[in-house]
């Protein structure tokens, strides 16, 4: 019973990350007043480009590397879109998921053909941490896992300190509470929203090549099944705070470890009702079941004040 439930948080940690990280990515910008839900389609980029470059470099960490850069080049095209023409960010991320979705799909029937088996790639694989790995409990759920498990452990602080402690921060919370203040006092609003984007669709890339080169070692069409939508939940049970984001992605992150483990207990219940899990959670967190629905930023959803002509 011991060993089963170590296995099982060692796996929501895992299955965890790839929501952290994505969630991470998303909150500079909704603190700056632009909610991004092409997250979706960000990921999906991220995680064929990661397979690609692994598949060309033999190097798992140079996949990742692309797959970020893509992320952040996908993230221009809606950054244009809502701070430059100013349109509705929601409609311009519907637009990014279906982009998403096209590109990655052209991609990998250009790269790998229509061959129903994916070629072996270099994947990320189970480090143990030296000494840490021998501590009980602890050390096989969080320091026996994969290299970018431990980068987002260390990414996390440092993202929350940059948001709570520096000047840019500041101005980042500044941007989403009342971006015409900002404009008043030289504060440009378009740099800072742009600059928070780019690196969403960074880390949502990042995200992806998780999904394709850690949790598996190929890429299947949408196989991101939703993970950018989850990952706004995690930022909305999360409160847009990100030691929030950590308890809200874990949380899904043991939801989606329940699926997985109903699916092969040999329980009888049908592998749909197990698959449905993550999502009722999503649906869940967005009614407001799991705590009161966040207050988002005054200005979320408004075009800068140049685009608006005030």
């Amino acid at each position: 019973m011991y060993n089963e439930a170590i296995i099982f948080f060692a796996a929501a940690v895992r299955t965890s990350t790839p929501l952290l990280i994505a969630a991470l990515g998303l909150l500079y910008g909704s603190r700056a007043g632009i909610r991004n839900i092409g997250a979706e389609g960000m990921m999906l980029i991220g995680a064929i480009v990661g397979v690609a470059g692994s598949y060309y470099t033999g190097n798992p960490w140079v996949g990742a590397l692309l797959a970020s850069l893509s992320g952040a080049l996908t993230s221009l095209i809606f950054a244009f879109l809502v701070v430059t023409a100013g349109a509705y960010p929601p409609v311009c991320g519907t637009a990014i998921n279906l982009f998403g979705l096209g590109v990655s799909t052209v991609l990998a029937r250009v790269i790998f053909g229509m061959n129903t088996t994916m070629p072996i790639i270099a994947s990320f694989s189970k480090i143990n941490v030296p000494l840490l790995s021998k501590l009980p409990v602890l050390g096989p759920i969080l320091f026996q896992q994969n290299p970018l498990v431990y980068v987002t452990i260390i990414i996390l602080p440092m993202i929350h300190y940059v948001l709570f402690k520096t000047e840019l921060g500041l101005k980042i919370r500044a941007v989403g509470e009342n971006p015409k203040a900002c404009e008043t006092v030289g504060i440009n609003v378009c740099s800072i929203r742009y600059g928070t984007i780019v690196y969403g669709g960074f880390m949502c890339g990042l995200a992806g090549a998780y999904v394709s080169m850690a949790l598996l070692s190929f890429f299947t069409e949408n196989m991101i099944a939703g993970r950018g939508f989850i990952a706004l939940a995690v930022l909305t049970v999360g409160n847009l705070n990100p030691l929030g984001a950590l308890g809200a992605a874990l949380l899904f992150g043991a939801g989606e470890a329940v699926q997985y483990r109903l699916q092969v207990s040999g329980t009888g219940v049908p592998y749909q009702f197990a698959m449905m899990i993550p999502y009722a959670m999503t649906l869940l967190a967005l009614s407001g079941i799991f705590k009161k629905p966040v207050k988002s930023s005054a200005s979320n959803g408004i075009p800068t004040m140049k685009n608006r002509g005030d």
